[in-house]
């Protein structure tokens, strides 16, 4: 399902790509060549997590039920072209807070049991098709690390539960730039990323999550 997704997004950015091509938009002669290795990008992300989990069975907690909240937030990325074609973007933001529910459990439900934060830094590869047109399509394929902290989850009646501190998984990425100006860019992009982390209670592994997000962003860059 995720990957179906990620073609309906490279589908739309095909679509777009045709919109936008030089024989919709002849290319303008006012705008010098870009140029410039490195280039900074802004966006507001919104967060969709695919929310899916193990059951417990001593706590009557069915698959799927552990969730976590859809968020916007901040995101900033640096990226550098090695070439008019191939870049390689880091993916940055603050460490973000997420609320924890129990959908349904043996104390019925939703139960809200807390939150914890995450800072979920990505590094992608990419490849860009057309550096020379107003409209830059690309896609990307990297890592990404997501590191858990101030874990507060607390299942009343039962007790305390922890999160597992590391997660590594993959990330793949579709979006596109549009050039305002010499140097400044509207940007959208859509990344996929899979991000897991083990349920613990008294130090053993009750139950795995897996976020496995969609991040939509939207906003501005700026090559030099």
């Amino acid at each position: 399902m995720a990957f179906a997704r990620l073609a309906t997004a490279a589908a739309i950015t095909g679509a777009l790509a045709g919109i936008f091509s030089p024989t919709a938009f002849a290319q303008s002669t006012d705008l010098a060549p870009a140029t410039g290795n490195w280039m900074v990008r802004l966006r507001a992300v919104n967060l969709t997590a695919a929310n899916k989990s193990d059951p417990v069975g001593a706590l009557a907690i069915p698959s799927d039920a552990i969730q976590i909240n859809n968020k916007a937030f901040p995101e900033l990325d640096v990226s550098y072209f090695f070439t008019p074609h191939i870049a390689a973007e880091l993916i940055l933001t603050y460490p973000q807070q997420q609320d924890v529910t129990v959908m349904q459990s043996a104390l019925g439900g939703p139960t809200k049991i807390g939150d914890f934060r995450h800072l979920p830094p990505i590094l992608t590869l990419q490849y860009h098709f057309t550096p020379e047109s107003r409209f830059k399509p690309y896609v990307g394929a990297g890592i990404n690390y997501t590191r858990i902290s101030n874990v507060n989850l607390q299942v009343p009646g039962v007790g305390q539960l922890d999160l597992s501190k590391n997660s590594f998984g993959p990330a793949l990425q579709v979006g596109f730039d549009y050039r305002l100006t010499d140097r400044v860019y509207f940007n959208m992009d859509l990344k996929k990323t899979w991000i897991s982390a083990d349920v613990k209670m008294a130090g053993q592994t009750i139950s795995k999550v897996k976020v496995d997000p969609w991040l939509l962003g939207i906003g501005l860059g700026y090559r030099f």
